[in-house]
């Protein structure tokens, strides 16, 4: 059977248990503070078991992508070393929002697997909770009774708190769980050794399959549980695992949701899966990796240096270094595994077909820059192997070339073990314990409990219509982090304050209590379906009543970015062509970015033409329609574009100016004359296919050019107030050129004449020609002399220092005999010496420049160089 024929079974058959099928929601998360990605299908579903928002349906079923890569959920060292972990996995569930409980859902999942897909009952297993004392929970008797109804109950396992308990985080909604295992072993090993021995063992013949939760308990700060105020039911099984099963392989990789992909892998790098393991984990990686970047790109994530950008960042690098290492493969080539994946996926999955191209180029740029870090490295870890002594090398030094470089460590280990010398991976290991202790202080957040002051009713956002009112707070907590102190989360009953989302900064404020004392609102954000106020106190009379109060001049200035982001997209579209799609966007009220896809650089002509096409609609004095919980049809209807990578529910909001009509949950003026000007203040590449525009409206754009005024007559000014400035400074350009031709001449005339100067100062140390001097020349004369020095003088080291407006510059000449007889390298020695002069450098291992702040090191760099030779 076939991976889509058995997806569609799963819905068909939990459709004909009365439950909605809904879509999978985006693999990337934007209003959850915990968690980056969706790791686990519940993740959706979040906010129904947090009873912060009613569900639509009671029932719910769906395949979700998930993407286990950080955090406590973390399999990436994992996958492709073995044959049932992934990055990115299908996640196949069913789920009851406070109606069927433990019942129900063993026998549909026992109905499902056992009846409907033909699985042999004598190949599964099935776990119970068997308690946990810490928590004043016992045996989940009621689970074990409905099981042992439907399995012989020696196949019944009693599973421990960390297999058999789940839990959202370390606070959250939480439940005992029982989970089925499938054990494909042949007869003969089932005969060996029994099948329940090796539950939960790790064997990659006998796993889990499916997990159902029977979330009924809340996780309080201090570790204590207390009932929900509902019994919910969330069940996960792992797609690829289930298609293990039902195609008779040993393997995830053996089915039809990965040998399309092994294939073309293969067909690339022309190496063969199956004969050699090295060669078949590096295929396993490539392949797993592509699904889990590709479908994060396809959600809207980009990689990047930090966040859930850097994760993404982090696989895709993997897999590049697996197919380096392993396949020799040193051009890029996984991009080319999308064309195959859209094939596979699309029709499931609409965004990766969609969003096809953008993809493909988002990681071949991504692979040509990896693969130019990977050979900069390679050239950095050769010098450090000759400059280390024995066989032993640093594991200080592996980790700069790790950290500083991102060389990856596992590479510096292999070819090392390659040239007989090892690397001291505890000392490796200890500077990256520091860097990551580092990073978890940065990162801790202590968040109390929630205080519950009344029952929670949905929380009402009023801010479209008004910017301030009466409130109560609903519920309160502490969160402290080294990075904002300690805060106060408020959740209001109703709140004008628009809180962070579609790109919008959270609006700032008040509230206010009767005797005209304030708190401040610092920032407003969304967690799941809540609007949190972060406030700086805590009122000393929480329950009383407050006026809540939107900073109006900060609102108005964010209503004038955001709407320009849309008259900004409109003109994009128009100018560029309609295969421009946003990629992003951050309104502030100060400024605004805007990413979009588009495959080259913007000329100084379009540029003008999207500015002139804005403020053309600024002028024309557009009014606001505003078409709010309208059907999703409907405002597609009237022309509004869904982003892929947002998740909208059944009804949306869509705001409308002449003819620019978008989705859209944010904040707007009430005419596009309000805006006053739009400029564009920069334009730029951020990934390959993806422009960035970053521009200024209103108040700004008055302060832009009253600064550019400004400047322009200071120019004047020092010009003395000629009548055709541009004129004068091109006769100034004119004439610096001149000037510089001369200085460079007459300093190639003095560099000549130091040639013999200098090469009477060479010393001979230890069979090296030695020189070291501070010479006042630019960089250009200096590497002149260097090399024409070099021709002349036979095994020359030469180091120059230099000061120029302050700064300081080193640099270094060694012959080419030199670097490889006593393993002396240029660049490693001006980074070194380049502390001295508080600054760094580097070039090749025969000549390299450093530059730093301080120029009274010079004389100590030119004196510690000789210690290189002595």
């Amino acid at each position: 059977m076939k991976s889509q024929e058995i997806r569609q079974q799963f819905l068909d058959f939990f459709e004909s248990k009365k439950h909605a099928i809904v879509p999978s929601a985006p693999m990337v998360l934007k209003n959850d503070p915990t968690l980056m990605f969706t790791n686990a299908g519940m993740v959706p579903f979040k906010e129904y078991f947090l009873g912060q928002k009613k569900a639509t349906n009671a029932r719910v079923a769906d395949s979700q992508k998930c993407l286990r890569v950080s955090g406590k959920h973390n399999d990436l060292e994992e996958v492709g070393k073995d044959t049932y972990h992934h990055t990115m996995f299908e996640m196949l569930g069913n789920w009851s929002f406070g109606d069927y409980f433990k019942k129900e859902a063993i026998s549909w999942a026992w109905e499902f697997l056992v009846d409907v897909l033909k699985i042999d009952k004598d190949c599964l297993y099935v776990s119970v909770f068997e308690g946990a004392k810490e928590d004043g929970l016992g045996f989940d008797q009621e689970a074990f009774d409905f099981w042992k109804e439907l399995i012989d109950e020696d196949r019944i396992i009693n599973g421990n708190k960390k297999d058999n308990f789940w839990e959202m985080g370390a606070q959250g909604p939480c439940g005992p769980c029982s989970e089925i295992h499938v054990d494909i072993r042949s007869a003969e090993e089932k005969a060996k050794i029994s099948g329940k021995s090796l539950v939960n063992m790790d064997h990659p013949q006998v796993v889990e399959i499916w997990n159902l939760v029977f979330m009924e308990y809340n996780r309080k700060a201090d570790g204590s549980l207390e009932k929900l105020p509902s019994k919910h039911v969330d069940t996960g099984m792992g797609f690829e695992r289930l298609c293990m099963v039902m195609q008779n392989v040993q393997s995830n990789y053996d089915t039809d949701c990965f040998t399309p992909l092994i294939r073309e892998v293969e067909a690339i790098t022309e190496n063969d899966y199956g004969k050699n393991e090295e060669v078949d984990i590096a295929i396993r990686v490539i392949s797993d990796h592509v699904r889990a970047v590709a479908f994060a790109i396809a959600d809207g994530q980009l990689p990047s240096n930090n966040g859930a950008g850097y994760v993404i960042r982090r696989i895709l690098r993997r897999a590049i270094r697996y197919g380096f290492t392993f396949l020799n493969k040193k051009e890029p080539f996984i991009y080319k595994l999308v064309t195959t994946l859209s094939k596979q996926m699309g029709a499931n999955f609409p965004e990766i077909k969609a969003q096809k191209q953008l993809v493909t180029n988002v990681i071949k740029e991504e692979e040509n820059s990896f693969l130019r870090t990977l050979e900069q490295g390679l050239i950095l870890l050769d010098g450090i192997i000759k400059n280390t002594k024995g066989t032993e090398v640093s594991g200080k030094k592996a980790f700069e070339l790790f950290d500083t470089y991102g060389f990856p460590i596992d590479l510096t280990a292999l070819i090392l073990s390659e040239k007989n010398m090892t690397l001291n991976e505890s000392d490796f290991n200890v500077e990256l314990e520091k860097q990551k202790n580092r990073s978890r202080a940065a990162a801790v957040v202590e968040t109390d409990d929630w205080v519950v002051l009344q029952e929670d009713t949905e929380e009402e956002f009023i801010g479209y219509d008004t910017l301030a009112t009466k409130v109560k707070i609903t519920r309160y907590r502490k969160v402290s982090s080294k990075k904002d102190g300690e805060l106060y989360q408020l959740v209001f009953n109703m709140t004008p304050f628009y809180a962070e989302g579609g790109g919008q900064v959270g609006d700032k404020g008040y509230i206010e209590v009767d005797n005209g004392n304030v708190i401040y609102i610092v920032d407003t954000k969304k967690e799941n379906n809540l609007i949190i106020h972060f406030a700086k106190s805590l009122p000393k009379n929480p329950t009383q009543t407050f006026n809540a109060v939107v900073d109006e001049k900060q609102r108005f200035r964010t209503n004038c970015n955001h709407t320009a982001t849309h008259l900004l997209h409109q003109a994009l579209r128009e100018i560029l062509g309609t295969h421009v799609e946003q990629k992003g966007s951050a309104v502030h009220s100060k400024n605004l970015r805007f990413d979009f896809s588009h495959f080259s650089k913007l000329t100084v002509d379009e540029l003008r033409a999207v500015e002139d096409f804005v403020n053309a609609r600024i002028e024309s004095k557009i009014p606001l329609e505003e078409f709010r919980n309208i059907p999703m049809q409907t405002a597609q209807d009237k022309g509004a574009m869904a982003l892929f990578g947002e998740k909208y529910g059944d009804t949306v909001r869509a705001i409308q100016f002449g003819n620019s009509v978008e989705l859209c949950g944010g904040t707007h003026v009430e005419n596009t004359s309000d805006i006053w000007h739009f400029k564009i203040v920069s334009e730029s590449a951020i990934a390959s296919g993806i422009r960035r525009i970053e521009a200024i409206t209103g108040d700004a754009t008055k302060d832009f050019y009253f600064e550019n005024n400004r400047a322009f007559f200071e120019i004047k000014d020092l010009l003395k107030n000629p009548k055709n400035p541009q004129k004068a400074i091109a006769d100034l350009q004119n004439e610096n050129t001149a000037l510089k031709k001369q200085i460079e001449g007459l300093l190639k005339d003095k560099a000549k004449n130091l040639k013999s100067e200098l090469i009477n100062e060479v010393e001979e140390i230890n069979g090296v020609n030695f020189l070291a001097k501070k010479l006042d020349l630019d960089a250009g004369s200096l590497k002149d002399l260097a090399f024409e020095i070099g021709t002349q003088v036979e095994n020359l080291f030469l180091i120059a220092g230099t000061e120029n407006n302050g700064k300081a510059g080193l640099t270094c000449y060694i012959s080419k005999n030199l670097v490889e007889e006593k393993s002396l390298n240029a660049g490693q020695i001006v980074r070194e010496l380049g502390k001295l002069i508080q600054g760094g450098g580097g070039g090749q291992p025969n000549f390299a420049t450093a530059g730093g702040k301080n120029p009274a090191g010079i004389e100590e760099a030119l004196e510690k160089a000789k210690e290189y030779i002595s």
